[in-house]
């Protein structure tokens, strides 16, 4: 089931994960070779931030995960 576009759940994102997140971004428009390793340093970041700092919640982390890492490499 897809998520809702929520767009405000991009925003106040820890600091490691926004910096993950923007990488990741640009890796997508720059074609760059280490997509892959930008893809598991934001899929760990996703996964810090709502397991150990619980600093986002589990449907946050899922709207990041469906956004950015299931939907990539389609």
């Amino acid at each position: 089931m897809a998520l809702p576009k929520r767009p405000e759940w991009e925003c106040a994102l820890p600091g490691y994960l926004q910096h993950d997140l923007d990488a990741f971004k640009k890796g997508l428009e720059t074609d760059d070779s280490l997509i892959d390793c930008l893809w598991g340093e934001l899929y760990g970041s996703i996964n810090g931030a709502e397991i150990d700092d619980q600093a986002i919640s589990h449907e946050q982390a899922e709207y990041l995960r469906d956004t950015y890492l299931r939907r990539s490499f389609r």
